[in-house]
């Protein structure tokens, strides 16, 4: 059992009469706009893991997390609310240099509602703001456009491609169902080798209906319809302003030793992307 009524009062969205279309689709705006895409407890030290009461839990009390938590307990969520959801092996593209892949670093979701599949995914930051029908073509999610194509390393699976002003280029899916269970063993090296992304660099995401937040370290970016504007944050408190104000992350509940040494990671990782940039 998951707690529905918690999950629904952070997104801030009424427990829908029926799990139609629209429903889905105001789910979906309300969780990109609420829940972060982040990573902070791999630097401060506080494993996680991905299991489905779980990642629900960690969103009731106001934390996000990377794609098995967020996706994982928006499926549980959804089940719960009578979708048909299932759980797909996918793998991320960063740039069009690397190859393409279905490694399983990215946990992807379809729901099936009245015939139709459609493709579900609150943890690609700048990824989808809605979901979108599974079917080929291109889809306009403001600032962004998107495209569908059929996987050519994942036979009968799904390309997701971006316009290439996110932090991805694109994410192939396979067409079999998965476990979320079966993710454990990538979020094992996500979350703790010094080799993962994701150990290397802090990073907090957030999408609207406009565009995109991210941050890496001490660098912020907005990204939307104008461009792509860049700052540097330059001290521990406007640090913990952006993340309560910009990405909805509350500190209060880390004692102040953890949140200087969140802080001096930040520094010591953009520091060492100024001098290999």
């Amino acid at each position: 059992m998951i707690d529905v009524d918690g999950y629904l009062a952070v997104l801030g969205v009424d427990r829908p009469k029926a799990p139609d279309a629209e429903a889905l689709s105001a789910l979906h705006r309300a969780h990109v706009e609420r829940v972060p895409y982040e990573n902070l407890d791999i630097h401060l030290g506080r494993p996680t893991g991905i299991g489905a009461a779980e990642c629900v839990d960690r969103i009731v009390r106001g934390r996000g997390g990377y794609c098995f938590h967020l996706n994982g307990a928006f499926a549980a969520l959804l089940t719960a609310l009578g979708y048909e959801v299932t759980l797909h092996r996918a793998g991320v593209q960063g740039t069009l240099a690397d190859p393409p892949n279905v490694g399983g670093e990215h946990l992807g979701l379809t729901v099936r509602l009245d015939g139709e599949r459609w493709l579900v995914d609150v943890a690609l930051a700048g990824g989808l703001y809605e979901p979108v029908p599974l079917r080929e073509g291109p889809y306009v999610q403001a600032p962004f456009t998107v495209a569908l194509a059929p996987s050519e390393v994942a036979p009968g699976g799904w390309r997701f491609l971006h316009d290439g002003r996110a932090p991805f280029t694109a994410i192939d899916f396979a067409p079999q169902p998965v476990e979320l269970a079966s993710f454990a063993e990538k979020h094992e090296h996500l979350s703790t080798s010094p080799e993962s992304g994701f150990v290397r660099v802090l990073t907090a995401q957030l999408r609207d209906a406009k565009g995109l937040f991210v941050l890496r370290s001490r660098l912020l970016r907005r990204i939307d319809a104008a461009g792509t504007e860049e700052r540097i944050i330059d001290s521990p408190e406007e640090f913990e302003d952006v993340l309560a104000e910009v990405f909805r992350i509350d500190l209060t509940d880390i004692a102040p030793a953890g949140r200087s040494d969140l802080w001096r990671r930040a520094c010591d990782q953009h520091r060492t992307w100024e001098a290999t940039r």
